[in-house]
């Protein structure tokens, strides 16, 4: 396994794993990123992200952006310690980056557990369905 820079060859991979229906439920925040986005948001941020390699084959992404780590292993490769393999490797390069997960992601947050991370901050936000509006009465 190699961790290699996110050089422009790999943006592709990034945006097809980034949008992949099997993995995209794991992200904060979804999107349709057309191949010309990508290639404006790596062409700011590539310095900041790299791609795990399994004899040569793509199985990953990792990033720090913000101080914010973005990783996901393709599906193939999962349960192999791809993601282990890339949070290690990251964190020599960003030891101040953190992990922000969803709480529904379990396996993110074994991931980053499993690697000497804690949490120490949960975020509350409104109900996405509105049903529950401050200072709103529930209709029993």
């Amino acid at each position: 396994m190699k961790l290699e820079p996110c050089t422009e060859p790999f943006w592709e991979f990034v945006r097809a794993l980034r949008t992949d229906p099997r993995v995209i439920g794991g992200f904060i925040e979804t999107a349709d990123v057309t191949p010309e986005q990508q290639k404006r948001y790596m062409a700011a941020h590539w310095q900041n992200y790299f791609i795990a390699t399994i004899d040569g084959v793509p199985a990953g992404f990792i990033g720090s952006v913000d101080g914010d780590i973005r990783v996901c292993t393709h599906p193939d490769f999962q349960r192999r310690g791809v993601a282990s393999f890339m949070l290690r490797e990251l964190m020599r390069r960003f030891p101040d980056a953190v992990g922000k997960v969803k709480m529904e992601n379990e396996a993110s947050r074994k991931l980053f557990e499993a690697n000497g991370f804690r949490p120490r901050y949960v975020i509350y936000e409104p109900d996405q369905q509105g049903s529950r509006r401050c200072g709103a009465v529930p209709n029993d």
